[in-house]
């Protein structure tokens, strides 16, 4: 299990472009991967549920990934970021 936090860097935040790109990234691996903000946390395979935590440019959330591919789902996830879900 892995337990670590990333902090939303595009100006727009965790909005609905940004959610589609992180599920689909999300969605190719088997690992379960949660992201939460300390009052909820959700599904990071749900866009409905990715959108839901309404987290703004400069948001920590908090993202807790177990299975067998879960090293390679947070790399996927930390490039993502680093590119600012591909919109900056």
């Amino acid at each position: 299990m892995i337990n670590t936090t990333i902090t939303v860097p595009n100006k727009a935040g965790l909005h609905a472009r940004a959610a589609a790109k992180l599920v689909a990234t999300t969605s190719s691996f088997q690992s379960r991967i949660l992201l939460g903000n300390g009052e909820k946390t959700v599904d990071g395979k749900s866009i409905l549920s990715l959108m839901l935590l309404a987290a703004p440019q400069g948001s920590e959330l908090n993202l807790e990934l177990e299975g067998v591919d879960e090293q390679d789902a947070l790399q996927a996830i930390l490039d993502l970021i680093q590119e600012r879900f591909g919109e900056e």
